[in-house]
């Protein structure tokens, strides 16, 4: 029995597994803003936009930047299951953010392996409980998938930042990289996991843009996570603005935050998808059988529109929230 789709009253018990990275921690800051519609348990990290020290600080920044000391940040998977490591400083960074100064954070990373933490969580966890929020590579998630495949009993819904396919991709010409950045990973997850999945792609993303007044609505706020947003969108959109010849900048992860306090703030359908691992130059796609031409089983709710000034306006009030 699948669980009752997620509605805007929702109240998620939540894992989110990141790889901060710009859009990672202003997804993280939002939804740390939000504690009682997001129940946190834990954050969970993975090599991703940098290599996997530099994302375990930057989660552990955003707990502090956000007043949320009491989160724990568990470090993952240091490498993809498979395929040479790539990172994308280019975007973020050296650090892994733009825009604002980084330091060593007060908060210590928890102790254990996050996928250890996974599968003792979700093996203890009551039946279709608890949503995982994925903003990086799903290496963790695979791992832990195949050390205990019983786990999938604690998942109520998984909802990814991941894939690109009517807006095509933006590491390859048809990869986006979370996906490309472990496709053996993202295809174990969609394999093997059997629980709702909602996939928030490119196609989408790409329609949720920044704008000069929505800076300076979150600038204007006052306080230091509207200061430290503004920085960060101000430093990391307009290379995607010029790479795209866009209007304004994406904020990718923090999509997954809103579909999780909003939903209908977005639209999309179930269909089937499919990961391509194979070597080439469709290494990494996400294969999304829109129209339903392969007549196979629909596994994930793809997402392909948003409400963007809706957006805005629902990550302005939350971090107006925080300190």
């Amino acid at each position: 029995m699948q669980p009752t789709p997620s509605t805007d009253a929702t109240v998620h018990t939540l894992i989110i597994d990141t790889d901060p990275g710009a859009d990672d921690v202003i997804a993280l800051l939002f939804a740390m803003a939000a504690p009682e519609r997001l129940r946190i348990e834990a954050l969970t990290t993975v090599a991703g936009n940098v290599p996997l020290a530099k994302t375990s600080r930057n989660a552990r920044l955003a707990c502090e930047w956000a007043g949320r000391p009491e989160i724990p940040v568990y470090a993952g998977a240091e490498r993809p299951l498979r395929r040479t490591p790539i990172y994308a400083a280019n975007i973020h960074g050296k650090e892994g953010l733009t825009g604002v100064d980084v330091h060593e954070p007060a908060g210590p990373l928890a102790d254990g392996h996050a996928v250890d933490y996974l599968v003792r969580t979700l093996r203890a966890a009551p039946e279709k409980s608890v949503t995982l929020a994925m903003l990086g590579p799903q290496t963790n998630l695979a791992l832990a998938l195949e050390q205990a495949p019983d786990i999938v009993r604690g998942l109520r819904e998984l909802v990814l930042m991941a894939g690109a396919h009517f807006n095509g991709g933006n590491i390859t010409p048809v990869a986006e990289f979370n996906v490309f950045a472990d496709p053996h990973a993202a295809e174990a997850v969609l394999l093997k996991s059997g629980v709702p999945i909602t996939m928030l792609p490119l196609d989408v993303t790409h329609k949720i843009l920044t704008s000069d007044e929505r800076v300076a609505r979150l600038r204007g706020l006052g306080n230091r996570a509207g200061a430290i947003v503004a920085d960060i969108l101000d430093a990391y959109a307009p290379q995607e603005m010029k790479h795209y010849d866009m209007p304004g900048g994406p904020v990718h992860d923090a999509t997954v935050t809103a579909y999780l306090l909003q939903p209908s703030l977005f639209k999309g359908r179930r269909i089937h998808v499919e990961v391509d691992s194979r070597e080439g130059m469709g290494f990494g796609q996400t294969v999304a059988d829109w129209y339903g031409s392969l007549h196979r089983t629909p596994n994930v709710n793809w997402i392909v529109d948003g409400d963007a000034q809706g957006f805005f306006d629902l990550l302005t009030e939350h971090i107006a929230r925080l300190p």
